[in-house]
C-alpha cells in the first residue's frame, strides 16, 4: 500500500495526489475529469470512467480447434459469465454443423444473448440484456418459486406414480440454471463496473451473497431432478403407505426450511435463520427412519427411496446453508441491520 498525505488548500479543500504511474497507466492529462464513488466500507473509489455508459467486452474464439460441442458450449457459458457483450466465433474454413447448433442451444439457454451476424466464417452473439433491468431480489425470488414448484412436482409424481410428470421435472432443470447463470454474470460485471454497482444500488459484497444464494437454490433444483430420475424406475411399483407418508412428511419439512429461509434472507432476521439451521436436526431423523423402512422393501424399491431421502435431506440441509449465509451477511452489516428490518 502507497501512503499519501492529506493535504490541505485554501483553509477548506482537502487534497491528495495520484499516484503518476497509475496516472500515466491510465493516460490521464491535465484538467481531465475523475470520478470519485464512496464504498459502503467507507473507501474511496477513484475511477477514469466518469458515465455511467456500459462497458463493452469482445470475446474472440477461435473454433478452427474445437472439435468437441461440449466443450464449445463451456467456453461460451464461461464467456458469458465473465460478462462479455460481444462475442465472435471465427474459423479458416467453413462452421461445421455442429458449431451452428451449440450457438443455438447457448442463446436459448442464456437470457439476454442474441445472434446479430452469421457468415460462413464468423458467428457474433451480442448480449442486448441491460444488466441494471434485472434485480438481483427479482431473479432470486423467480428462482426460489421454480425450484420449490420442481421439489413439490417431483414428490407428487412418486404419490401418484406419473412418470409424465417426473420427466417434466428433469426438463425443467434449465430454468434454475440459466437464472444463476444471470446472477453470476450480473456479480462479474458489478465487481469490474463500479457505476453498475451504483446503478443497481448492490455493493460488491452483497453481490458476491445473492450470487452465493443463487449457487445453493440451483442445488436444491439440482436434487428435485434427482428425486424426479429416482422416481421413474419404480412409478409402476406400490409402495408402502407408511413410506410415502414419510416421505411426504420429510418433503414438507425439507421445503418449510427451504421457505424460511429465503423469507429470513428478505427480512433481514437472524433468528429466524437460526432457527431454520436447528430445525435440520429434525428432517435428518425421518430420512433416517425412511433408510430404515424400506430395508424390507425390495432391493431395487429400497435403492431409489433411499437416494430420494438422501435428495430430500440435502435440499434441507441447503436451505440451512442459505440461513448460515444470512447469519453471515447481517454480521457484515451495521448492527441496526441486525434487528429484523426487511430488504426492500
Amino acid at each position: 500500500m502507497e501512503i499519501r498525505r492529506v493535504q490541505v488548500t485554501g483553509g477548506s479543500s482537502f487534497v491528495v495526489t495520484l499516484p503518476k504511474d497509475w496516472a500515466d497507466g491510465q493516460k490521464i492529462k491535465k484538467n481531465d475529469p475523475v470520478g470519485l464513488i464512496v464504498q459502503t466500507d467507507g473507501t474511496l473509489l477513484v475511477t477514469t470512467k466518469v458515465t455511467d455508459e456500459p462497458v463493452h467486452k469482445v470475446r474472440e474464439i477461435d473454433s478452427t480447434t474445437i472439435s468437441d460441442p461440449a466443450f464449445l458450449f463451456r467456453i461460451l457459458i464461461g464467456t458469458y459469465i465473465t460478462g462479455y457483450t460481444m462475442i465472435r466465433i471465427t474459423t479458416k474454413q467453413r462452421f461445421p454443423p455442429f458449431v451452428r447448433a451449440v450457438v443455438r442451444d447457448y442463446t436459448q439457454m442464456t437470457i439476454g444473448q442474441e445472434v446479430v451476424e452469421e457468415t460462413e466464417t464468423v458467428i457474433a452473439i451480442k448480449d442486448l440484456l441491460n444488466p441494471a433491468e434485472m434485480p438481483f431480489d427479482n431473479t432470486i425470488r423467480r428462482m426460489f418459486v421454480i425450484v420449490k414448484n420442481m421439489h413439490e412436482d417431483a414428490i407428487a409424481a412418486l404419490e401418484t406414480q406419473n412418470k409424465t410428470l417426473a420427466e417434466d421435472v428433469v426438463a425443467r432443470d434449465t430454468d434454475p440454471d440459466r437464472l444463476n447463470w444471470l446472477v453470476a454474470r450480473q456479480t462479474n460485471m458489478l465487481m469490474q463496473n463500479a457505476s453498475l454497482s451504483r446503478r443497481m444500488g448492490v455493493s460488491p459484497t452483497m453481490a458476491m451473497h445473492y450470487f452465493m444464494l443463487s449457487r445453493i437454490i440451483e442445488r436444491v433444483g439440482d436434487h428435485a431432478v434427482r428425486i424426479a430420475e429416482n422416481v421413474q424406475p419404480i412409478a409402476g411399483f406400490d409402495l408402502d403407505r407408511k413410506i410415502t407418508s414419510a416421505i411426504r412428511k420429510a418433503s414438507t419439512m425439507s421445503m418449510e426450511i427451504f421457505n424460511k429461509s429465503i423469507v429470513s434472507f428478505f427480512n433481514s432476521d437472524m433468528k429466524d435463520a437460526h432457527r431454520n439451521i436447528e430445525s435440520i436436526a429434525a428432517l435428518e431423523k425421518i430420512c433416517g427412519d425412511i433408510n430404515n423402512m424400506v430395508l424390507k422393501q425390495d432391493t431395487m424399491i429400497a435403492i431409489h427411496v433411499g437416494y430420494i431421502a438422501e435428495s430430500i435431506r440435502r435440499s434441507g440441509e441447503y436451505a440451512g446453508d442459505i440461513s448460515e449465509t444470512i447469519i453471515n451477511l447481517l454480521m457484515e452489516q451495521e448492527p441496526e441491520m441486525t434487528k429484523g428490518k426487511a430488504r426492500k
